[in-house]
């Protein structure tokens, strides 16, 4: 809602905005709402399914002007933008130097929007300078308005739903208070619920200094303990294998957090797989850890053997513990304010019996129960035996690259995200199989989960590539119910006692 609300204070119908493809579905809903052209900024990705950072080359004026030129929507090419909203932090904890975009882009754009739903601990921390929207002793922008919103409820104290919007006035324009509490009072509730805003006053308070620096202290030391906690349980397996927490090989501490330099992206490190990167723009947030599952390197390339992280976070949840998101072969936890060695040290311990109980090939029943109860067709499987033939689903649809490629293939924008939407609510759609997909326009969000990341918005043509992914989703949806790869979006009705995939695209 925070994001909705920036948005309708600050854009309008056929307004140029430019915007993260790696970016949450609620932007998407505001480009809808608010009848604008989406020029889209496009991050690299590496072949575990982690999106990484938007190139630093593609915040330059000349770049967003070159695809201004190129979009066949633009009415008119010689359009400032609106407003640039970025996605800081990613979903797997890649975070942009913000000084660097904002003297790129200062002027150029009207307002400079970071989305920090995952980031509202940063301005608490020296460690994050500069690596977040505004913060004490920042420069103000000559022209352009700086706004940024958080969840608080994510990593500070807040209630589900809390959030905030931050603002910096530039030193030429300030924000005009009553204009935009029209846009707030659009959005929100006339009967709010007074918890939620009252935890936003307590999230406040217990940040204030020196508390405040001293819990995010906290937070990043428990995540350099977990991951010297699982690098050690690795050498004590030695050749047998393990899970390796994705991040840089080797990182020190420096008093009440980690050091800053261990923790930026370089090109000549291996380990994120981004390839070439600019120094000093990017870097990886160490309070949010992702632990790959073994089955796939970096290089994109299948092993013989394999454990998809589904399997792994399925089990971890029957014994209590819940993941934030799981991929193809990682899934994702974050150290938030309060998470304690007792916490975080029963993760480590169920990954050690979920090895143990992997290698005797335990059957499902004995290790899982709840989740056979719920699917009985895998009563009598193994666990090894389980992973190895999802492991080898993936493998023969070669399912990393094309989940790869189709995100980072070429969007064909055809209609306004608008136009497209108020085809679907005026009736004048198509309800289309999956098999003819290509070339149709969609008038619905795509959205495979994982990753969660919207793949096609209203407005944009289906391409050969993507329709590949989805029927790959429907036969591993039928031979593997209970891991079902979901794809918001998707109309299901039932045809010849088979689940049939629709989506409904533009008449014509």
């Amino acid at each position: 809602t925070s994001n909705k609300i920036v948005w309708h204070s600050g854009v309008a119908h056929d307004d140029v905005v430019v915007v993260d493809r790696n970016c949450h579905k609620s932007i998407l809903h505001a480009i809808v709402m608010t009848g604008t052209v989406p020029i889209f900024l496009q991050p690299t990705r590496n072949h575990l399914g982690i999106i990484g950072p938007i190139p630093k080359e593609e915040f330059s004026p000349e770049s967003i002007r070159a695809k201004i030129m190129a979009n066949p929507l633009v009415k008119d090419k010689n359009a400032k933008p609106r407003v640039m909203t970025l996605t800081q932090s990613t979903y797997d904890g890649i975070i942009y130097n913000v000084e660097a975009i904002k003297q790129q882009l200062d002027g150029h754009v009207d307002i400079l929007h970071f989305d920090e739903a995952w980031l509202p601990h940063a301005t608490f921390h020296p460690l994050y300078h500069e690596m977040h929207a505004i913060g004490e002793r920042r420069p103000r922008s000559k022209s352009s308005m700086v706004f940024s919103t958080q969840s608080t409820h994510k990593l500070l104290a807040g209630l589900s739903q809390a959030s905030q919007i931050l603002v910096q006035d530039s030193q030429s324009r300030k924000l005009d208070r009553y204009r935009f509490n029209e846009s707030y009072l659009m959005h929100t509730s006339t009967s709010p619920q007074y918890a939620i805003i009252a935890s936003c006053d307590v999230a406040a308070a217990m940040m204030e200094p020196p508390g405040g620096t001293a819990l995010v202290g906290e937070s990043i030391s428990e995540a350099l303990d977990f991951r010297n906690a699982m690098r050690k349980v690795g050498d004590e397996y030695g050749d047998s294998w393990w899970f390796p927490v994705w991040g840089p090989e080797s990182f020190e501490r420096n008093g009440d957090g980690g050091r800053r330099d261990d923790w930026m992206l370089k090109s000549s490190d291996k380990w994120h797989g981004f390839g070439s990167l600019q120094p000093g723009f990017n870097m990886l947030d160490p309070i949010k850890a992702t632990i790959i599952t073994p089955g796939l390197d970096i290089d994109g390339n299948f092993d013989d053997g394999g454990i998809p992280a589904a399997v792994v976070t399925k089990y971890l949840a029957e014994h209590g513990v819940v993941v934030e998101k799981t991929s193809l072969y990682s899934f994702f936890i974050m150290f938030t304010i309060g998470i304690t060695k007792g916490r975080w040290n029963t993760l480590v311990t169920e990954l050690q019996q979920f090895k143990s109980d992997y290698d005797q090939n335990q059957p499902l029943w004995r290790v899982m129960p709840e989740f056979v109860a719920a699917n009985p067709r895998y009563e009598r499987i193994g666990l090894r035996n389980l992973s190895q033939q999802i492991h080898e689903a993936y493998k023969s649809h070669d399912v990393a690259r094309v989940t790869t490629e189709m995100y980072l293939s070429e969007m064909q924008p055809v209609m306004k995200p608008s136009d497209a939407y108020e085809c679907l609510t005026h009736g004048r759609v198509e309800r289309v199989p999956i098999d003819d997909l290509v070339g149709r326009v969609t008038t619905m969000l795509v959205t495979p989960y994982p990753p969660g990341i919207p793949l096609l918005i209203p407005g944009e043509r289906f391409n050969s590539t993507i329709v590949e992914y989805l029927k790959f989703a429907r036969s591993f949806n039928e031979r593997f119910p209970g891991f079902h790869t979901d794809v918001h979006g998707l109309v299901t009705a039932e045809s010849n006692g088979r689940l049939e995939y629709f989506v409904d695209c533009v008449k014509g």
